[in-house]
């Protein structure tokens, strides 16, 4: 070898192995892009199921405007648009790997994307979707039909959540950890003791929540371990004339009910900024304003 010769190895000659390292340190937006260009070792590299078992679009948001009839929200064209091409791109390079989906609090998907996501994703275990306003229940039908291995869901409020929390449990049996994102009231609580009897851990924090509603969860879901209510507004309804009354503490018998619990998850301090932000939005709190704390949950398994 003449004296100042230095090998060059090329990618190429890199282990897929190590390679595939390499590339679980990139977003995925970055391996959507440049990365698939560098050779083909990197392009077979970036199809590898290692990189892909989670697709987190949280940083994706639609630009919507709310309307006064069904669905409630408009989403732009433009908006709409950009995410089935993100869609397309991430659902296609992923070969069916994802286990794990996360869907930003205002990121809007529509009836064809909902369906589009489900056939491309068979294998997942837990979704983050926070946003059903466009959905029809049909498409919801559809979709979960495909998520036999779902074990984890963030979901919202329902009006009449009968029809889907019914269809989910019918088709998803793993279901285990469950995260409303919206208030959780009698017909909610009913709907889920009756449908979903085996959920381990459930979390409804920052919302307004009755006492009628806490107890049928306790007595009713023999199978929780877990129950996150931190910053809850906890109501009480009294007979007529008497207002709804705002507890200012769990008494003896939601506590003796709770202690079979591993984790029973409470905050009502009037010094706790949380508790502050679910009394000052009403009970329903408007996550656009606090920027990424719709991400967390005292539940470390729930949160993002």
């Amino acid at each position: 070898m003449e004296e100042g010769y230095s090998p060059v190895r090329k990618w190429e000659d890199l282990d897929n192995d190590i390679l595939v390292k390499i590339l679980q340190s990139f977003d995925l937006f970055e391996l959507s892009a440049g990365l698939a260009h560098v050779c083909n070792m990197w392009r077979l590299a970036r199809c590898d199921q290692l990189p892909w078992k989670k697709l987190d679009l949280s940083v994706l948001q639609s630009n919507f405007i709310r309307i006064s009839r069904k669905p409630y929200v408009y989403v732009d064209s433009p908006s709409q648009e950009k995410l089935t091409r993100v869609l397309n791109i991430f659902l296609n390079l992923s070969h069916g790997n994802i286990q794990i989906l996360i869907l930003h609090y205002n990121l809007y998907v529509n009836d064809n994307q909902l369906t589009f996501t489900a056939e491309r994703c068979p294998r997942l275990k837990r979704l983050v979707m926070p946003a059903w306003e466009k959905l029809e229940k049909p498409a919801i039908r559809r979709a979960f039909r495909k998520w036999k291995d779902l074990e984890s869901l963030t979901m919202p409020s329902l009006e009449k959540p009968a029809y889907v929390i019914k269809k989910i449990a019918r088709s998803c049996k793993k279901i285990a950890e469950l995260k409303i994102m919206g208030p959780c009231d009698i017909l909610f609580a009913s709907t889920l003791v009756s449908f979903l009897p085996n959920l381990k851990v459930l979390s409804v924090r920052c919302t307004e929540l009755s006492k009628s509603a806490l107890v049928i969860l306790l007595e009713g879901l023999k199978q929780l371990k877990v129950l996150n209510i931190s910053h809850c507004i906890i109501t009480e309804d009294l007979p007529p004339p008497a207002p709804t009354k705002i507890l200012t503490e769990l008494d003896e018998s939601i506590l003796e009910k709770a202690s079979r619990l591993d984790k029973f998850l409470t905050c009502m301090s009037d010094s706790c900024i949380m508790c502050q932000r679910t009394r000052n939005d009403e009970g329903f709190m408007r996550w656009y304003k606090y920027e990424d704390l719709w991400k967390v949950d005292e539940v470390k398994s729930l949160a993002i």
